[in-house]
């Protein structure tokens, strides 16, 4: 293009250009127009708790006022962009004639570099209508200039200078995804704008000319507008151009791309708010605080009380890494309300899958349903916290072969009374209520307390029920054990502010889940099971249950106190096993730690029991239990406990059953199986004899109250006085492979 040719284009712009100018919109409009990507959820404080992505094309968060921008960031923008900004009307003439002379030169074969002459308004203009930028690749013509120096002048006419240099800095692209100072800044240097320094300013005005620049590059350009703020004011604290290349090679190569931003304590429970909000709305976005900010859901959580979760549940998930524990999740709701107040969903940067959300996922139960199986049969006054169970080796028939249910330390503690068998998680009496109280009828309690995610029939879980057979989420599991801290009466919780409280219902009697809740606080009676002293124990009143699924690959704790309801599970999203992690170990911890949190100002008082409960000293014969004020349903009451008198003075086989086939099980130690022989009444002086027949016969003579290490084979177990006379004898069969060295050559007959 000739010079000649330059200069007539130049000229006939005053005409062409104006023509594609349009009005344009009112400062408020586009600021009410700002569209953030991310959501906020706030906590029922008000205060920010997640930031949440929502458009994943690009990062913009809320409207950033000029005044809550720093003076250095503002002073090395100007200095960068357009020197004249505050003189003149919205185009540098001087430099718009530099630029197009520089133009013309370059056309004319000269080898000067052409200069810019878009100043901050002319920028916005483009900004503001799409006809005024040039689309990616295109060059940009002079006659395009003209039209955005046109534009821009109308914008000042309309505008204040303050008002276009913040619609300019919310407006501008950065980096990649990055527009707006507020996503920049947060970005690249984790603060908000108002706390810029000099060289950090620099570093952003010098991307904004060169967004995809290397980093030596912006550095460069960085030092360059260093240089010029020092020649007008000596007396500014700027960086030396050095730190500025180290600050540039840290930064934007490991930013090109932005990362997750602050808050970030409750990413599980946003991700829900969204979806539900989506669900109940659509795709229209929630309300925002403000003209241009983000769209916030409010939540019922409690942002202090997240963050305590949070550290809570990583700080005990590290202390258990070298057991092969990686995973947690924790909730706490109000009793009253039903309030979500804390919902930690995983254990973040410790797990191999810190989106999974261990509030929803299932997980079998182990021992926590077992709270709701003695309800049922105190209510149905099939037992009493005062009756007696048989803690002694149990084998039922079940569908695909013989339930022998075993207590988790392997033990067998004769008769105990309910109190003793639910305080202390014994599974052998769990399993003897659950046939008083029936297969069914618990199923369908259960499903009425909102376990909606026992989707099998109640046969398909048979008598593992019990024992928490089944796969349970943790929010209704905890949802659970606040209707019991309720008195019985169940209603759905709530996440949102805006949420309406559900509907109660009855699930228990207001009798029933007071004794089981009582229960559940005293520590004499789980003193078996676990000690005295233990970390379920706490210096005000709280109800506690753990459980501990199958191989170890599961841990719960779920209690409550007068006001509040927590619970933790503890274990690997894959499914691997924890290594001896027991249930005082795992989750307890955690919970104890929150309740002591939830409690440090008003310790939680004792409820008081039902007008209609009946209170009675009652007397214990024959058992290891102390004399204790129990609670009875009125009409259940008693006052003294002993075991069914028997006629029988013959000792006769109670256990193995005759027919009995036993599977050795390879998760458990092999030193640890053992098989018991029980009979009844129990005579120290009587013996057992094990004959094995076939092609490796084998005898073994074993004391009254001694228990074998199982081998594979056919066996004969005869019961024998002391006389060596057989009383009776049962056939049973092991099978498995050997665990261990064979006891016969020992010739113990």
């Amino acid at each position: 293009m000739s010079l000649r040719r330059t200069l007539l284009t130049f000229a006939l712009c005053l005409g062409v250009g104006i023509s594609m100018a349009q009005t344009p919109p009112s400062f408020e409009t586009v600021r009410a127009a700002h569209t953030p990507s991310d959501w906020l959820l706030l906590d029922r404080q008000g205060q920010p708790l997640q930031r949440l992505r929502i458009d994943k094309g690009v990062r913009r968060l809320a409207w950033q006022r000029l005044g809550d921008t720093s003076p250095a960031l503002q002073r090395a923008l100007v200095t960068a962009e357009d020197q004249r900004f505050w003189q003149h009307g919205g185009v540098d003439w001087l430099a718009f004639a530099r630029a197009a002379l520089d133009k013309a030169g370059s056309a004319l074969g000269g080898d000067k570099a052409t200069r810019g002459a878009s100043t901050i308004s002319m920028q916005l203009a483009a900004l503001l209508n799409e006809q005024l930028r040039a689309a990616p690749g295109q060059r940009r013509d002079i006659a395009r200039k003209w039209d955005q120096a046109m534009a821009a002048r109308d914008l000042e006419s309309r505008w204040s200078k303050s008002q276009i240099f913040e619609a300019w800095l919310n407006l501008v692209p950065w980096r990649g995804e990055t527009v707006g100072i507020a996503a920049a800044s947060e970005v690249w240097f984790g603060k908000q704008p108002d706390g810029l320094d000099y060289g950090e300013a620099a570093l952003l005005a010098a991307l904004v000319r060169q967004p995809q620049a290397s980093a030596a590059r912006v550095a460069e350009r960085a030092c360059a507008i260093i240089a010029t703020l020092r020649n007008e004011d000596a007396s500014l604290p700027l960086p030396p151009c050095d730190t500025l290349k180290g600050m540039a090679v840290q930064q934007l190569p490991r930013r090109a791309l932005a990362p997750p931003l602050q808050p970030a304590a409750a990413p599980h429970a946003a991700r829900l708010a969204l979806s539900d909000w989506t669900r109940q709305h659509g795709n229209t976005a929630p309300p925002a605080l403000a003209a241009g900010s983000e769209p916030v859901l409010r939540s019922t959580l409690d942002g202090r009380l997240q963050r305590l979760a949070n550290a809570s549940l990583h700080r005990h998930l590290r202390e258990l890494r070298r057991q092969n524990v990686e995973d947690g999740a924790l909730i706490v709701i109000d009793n009253a309300s039903g309030d979500v107040l804390a919902w930690v969903g995983s254990s973040g940067n410790l797990s191999d899958a810190a989106e999974v959300d261990g509030v929803l996922a299932l997980r079998q139960a182990g021992s926590t349903l077992k709270p709701f199986l003695y309800a049922l049969a105190i209510e149905q006054q099939r037992l009493t916290a005062a009756s007696l169970i048989d803690d002694s080796p149990l084998a039922l028939t079940a569908e695909n072969g013989v339930f022998i249910p075993r207590n988790y330390d392997r033990q067998f503690r004769g008769w105990v009374s309910a109190r003793t068998a639910l305080a202390s998680s014994l599974n052998i009496p769990a399993v003897r209520t659950l046939l008083l109280t029936g297969i069914a009828p618990f199923y369908e309690r259960l499903k009425r307390l909102g376990f909606t995610t026992l989707t099998e029939s109640a046969e398909h879980y048979g008598l593992s029920l019990a024992l928490g057979g089944s796969d349970v989420r943790l929010l209704d599991l905890a949802n659970a054990y606040r209707t019991l801290a309720n008195r019985g009466m169940a209603n759905g919780v709530r996440r949102s502010r805006d949420e309406a409280p559900g509907n109660k219902r009855r699930v228990f009697s207001e009798d029933a889940s007071y004794i089981v809740g009582d229960i559940l606080s005293d520590r004499g009676a789980r003193a078996p099971g676990f000690g005295l002293e233990n970390v379920l124990a706490t210096p005000f009143w709280t109800a506690v249950k753990t459980g501990t699924s199958k191989d170890m690959r599961d841990n719960w704790c779920a209690g409550f106190s007068d006001r509040y309801t927590v619970a933790v599970w503890v274990g690997n999203a894959s499914g691997a096993p924890m290594w001896d992690v027991s249930g005082v170990q795992g989750a307890a911890p955690v919970w104890r730690e929150m309740m002591m949190a939830l409690h440090a100002d008003s310790p939680s008082r004792t409820p008081s029991p039902p007008r209609t409960l009946q209170a009675v000293q009652v007397r214990f014969t024959d058992i290891e239990e102390s004399p204790r004020r129990e609670w009875f349903i009125a009409g259940t009451e008693v006052r003294e406990v002993g075991r069914v008198a028997t006629d029988e003075t013959t000792p006769r086989i109670r256990y193995p059953a005759n027919g009995l086939i036993v599977a050795l099980d390879p998760d458990i130690p092999a030193g640890n199986e053992r098989l018991p022989f029980d009979m009844v009444p129990l005579r120290n002086d009587h013996h057992w004899q094990l004959e094995r027949g076939g092609s490796q016969p084998c005898r073994i003579a074993l004391a009254a109250n001694e228990s074998w290490a199982p081998e594979p084979g056919e066996w004969a177990l005869s019961l024998q006085d002391s006389g060596g006379k057989t009383l009776e004898q049962v056939r049973f069969a092991v099978r498995g492979s050997p665990r261990h060295a064979t006891q016969c050559p020992e010739n113990r007959n």
